[in-house]
């Protein structure tokens, strides 16, 4: 099960995640650091411009996927979504918790990492499991 899971296509996930990732965390950082928008606004919009980057990296080279764009899409954004929502739900009150003794900008900062972490978890179990599943032959 493990072998399955940590083939070649893992590591074509954790190379464009990289490069992802860090286009992604500069917008995150810099809409909440330098323009002051809120946690919600600036995380969101690392997955929003970020997604539009993983969809046609990860469909393209890390998951081969030829066509059934009508059929990956679609479940593209359910799970890009659904671990966002999750991910940072989580990291938010955690942050909180374990930071209660620093200041509203350090929780959210660490939350915003945290919740990065969880999400790319989540996210590749999403991809590879949900969006870009290879059909079962007989």
């Amino acid at each position: 099960m493990l072998k399955k899971f940590f083939d070649k296509t893992f590591w074509k996930f954790i190379l464009v995640g990289v490069a992802n990732t860090l286009f992604g965390t500069a917008i995150m950082f810099v809409f909440y650091n330098l323009l002051h928008l809120n946690y919600w606004i600036s995380s969101a919009s690392n997955y929003v411009f970020g997604s539009i980057l993983s969809y046609v990296l990860n469909k393209h080279f890390t998951f081969q996927e030829k066509g059934r764009t009508g059929q990956t899409l679609p479940r593209f954004v359910l799970s890009i979504t659904l671990c966002y929502l999750l991910a940072y739900g989580v990291a938010k009150p955690l942050a909180k918790l374990v930071l209660r003794g620093f200041g509203q900008s350090i929780q959210e900062n660490a939350a915003m990492l945290v919740g990065m972490g969880l999400f790319v978890l989540l996210n590749y179990c999403g991809q590879r499991f949900f969006v870009f599943r290879k059909k079962q032959t007989k």
